[in-house]
């Protein structure tokens, strides 16, 4: 077990914001643990070169974050193989529902949406906190957008708007509560990025993937419980 060398999981890695963030943490010189519902997308992810000059490791590894077995399952290989997590980037997300409204939105949707972009990162979040307790410098990123910031909130995307804001609530609670702990917790927003999810039109991939990496190496006198983008605050 080599302990310079950091320990990063991104979950929902295997595409998009988090295949691109997982490289350039690779690219850092982390040992990134790329996961993904299905093993053969995570491996397909993790089979690509990681950033220009990189001397890290990209793992695949399946993780369900709505299934509690599966995100412990990975919890004990992470301890069992490197004894610690030293940064624990909450990506996996689903279900950007512009067509939808709050008035008439199906709310078994909802409760899909909020299973996967608040619950899962929440439920990551306590099944590795033991191992993130373990780190030096252990970091939290949620990667969240400007459609949870109560400040501008509008009508329509109602599942995914009030499940980001709701992370970002989450955010605040576990800053506060492992301030203690010397673990940073922030919110990242990525902006509008040209992904699966976010369409065309958007900003390159890895530009969002760079504000989420630079939440996920903050010094230790970095901010906790706060909410960025570019490393500038945002609204709530």
């Amino acid at each position: 077990m080599n302990t310079a060398v950091p320990v990063a999981l991104v979950t929902g890695g295997n595409r998009g914001i988090g295949r691109e963030t997982a490289r350039q943490l690779a690219g850092l010189g982390h040992t990134v643990l790329l996961s993904a519902r299905r093993s053969e997308d995570a491996e397909r992810a993790a089979a690509e070169p990681v950033a220009p000059g990189g001397s890290g490791t990209l793992l695949p590894c399946r993780l369900d974050v709505t299934d509690t077995d599966s995100v412990r399952a990975l919890a004990r290989r992470v301890e069992e193989e490197f004894g610690r997590l030293d940064v624990l980037v909450n990506n996996a997300a689903v279900n950007y529902d512009t067509a939808r409204r709050a008035a008439s939105v199906d709310l078994d949707e909802v409760r899909r949406t909020l299973e996967t972009n608040l619950f899962g990162a929440w439920r990551t979040t306590q099944e590795f906190l033991p191992l993130l307790r373990r780190s030096p410098r252990a970091r939290v990123v949620n990667v969240s957008s400007e459609s949870g910031s109560l400040e501008g909130m509008s009508g329509g995307t109602p599942a995914y708007g009030v499940s980001k804001a709701a992370l970002n609530a989450l955010t605040r609670k576990l800053a506060d509560e492992l301030r203690a702990d010397r673990i940073l917790v922030n919110a990242v927003c990525p902006g509008w990025i040209a992904t699966d999810m976010g369409g065309p039109g958007g900003a390159p991939v890895d530009q969002g993937a760079t504000r989420v990496v630079w939440a996920a190496t903050l010094p230790d006198s970095g901010p906790t419980g706060g909410f960025f983008r570019d490393g500038e605050p945002l609204p709530w």
